[in-house]
């Protein structure tokens, strides 16, 4: 279990009061890597502190799973727990990241190298 978090007040915030008592998100999509991306139509009242500010932070721009739970100093767990609510509220969009490359063959790479090494 993740050590509980100190508010500005002094308090202590327990994981379980900032996800409602939830320990699972409602969509099992979401991976440390996948992107989030906020929507500027949508208004932030209503929202918790925590939502409010996650919403914040994917304005700019898009941010893995990993970074915000980093910038929110929480555990992964509870992160997952917020995006799925703010997803099926339509504050968050998600998308996979960019797949990585296939491995080059080894030959093709020799071939690469020696025909720039013919142009020097």
């Amino acid at each position: 279990m993740s050590p509980p978090r100190r508010r500005p007040d002094g308090g202590l915030v327990r994981p379980y009061v900032v996800t409602d008592g939830r320990a699972h998100p409602t969509r099992n999509t979401l991976d440390l890597v996948t992107l989030l991306t906020a929507g500027d139509d949508l208004p932030l009242t209503g929202l918790s502190p925590e939502k409010r500010r996650l919403v914040e932070l994917c304005r700019p721009g898009a941010l893995s799973v990993a970074e915000v739970a980093g910038h929110l100093a929480l555990p992964v767990s509870v992160v997952k727990v917020l995006v799925a609510d703010l997803m099926d509220s339509g504050h968050l969009a998600t998308r996979a990241p960019v797949p990585s490359a296939m491995p080059s063959d080894a030959r093709i790479l020799q071939e690469v190298l020696d025909g720039l090494r013919s142009l020097l």
